[in-house]
């Protein structure tokens, strides 16, 4: 237990040191606004990127960051949207599944949609991205690796808060 609150004081320091040296940096300019302190917050931060060596690595961190990426030493990939999905729509979406009835349709949270070109009894897989601003979701019908169509409904009806 000692060795974990070990760990979480390391995480924790440079964020508090941080918070410190902005409360001093308002307290000493007389700011009391937020806007004002949000300045403050983000001069501090491209400060400590871009400027202050590190007390641990002996670098900025900026430089060391771009390094890392030029050395290829970085986690940082390229997002490529895996096969066979064709829009970031099918990977960042809730996600069931359900079968196709004998009249080409399924039934989602009481609602009847119609799905094309699926065969009857076979199970599709559903990508429902919800727009909160519109309120309308986008329904995203797959089968066998395929895109099999699109279709639209209203949020309040498919009880996206709870999905």
């Amino acid at each position: 237990m000692h060795c974990l609150h070990r760990q979480k004081a390391k995480f924790k320091r440079p964020y508090r040191w941080l918070q410190d040296r902005i409360v001093r940096i308002c307290a000493r300019n007389g700011i009391k606004e937020i806007d004002d302190a949000r300045e403050v917050l983000l001069s501090e931060i491209k400060r400590y990127n871009s400027a202050q060596v590190h007390s641990t690595t002996g670098e900025i961190p900026d430089i060391r960051f771009y390094r890392a990426l030029d050395d290829k030493r970085s986690l940082f990939r390229d997002f490529i949207i895996p096969a066979p999905y064709i829009s970031t729509k099918d990977i960042f979406a809730l996600r069931d599944s359900r079968v196709v009835n004998a009249y080409r349709k399924i039934s989602l949270k009481k609602l009847e949609l119609s799905v094309p070109n699926v065969p009857l009894r076979k199970r599709i897989s559903l990508r429902i991205v919800p727009d909160m601003e519109t309120g309308i979701s986008e329904i995203r019908f797959w089968h066998n690796r395929k895109f099999a169509g699109t279709t639209s409904a209203k949020n309040e009806d498919l009880n996206i808060p709870n999905f």
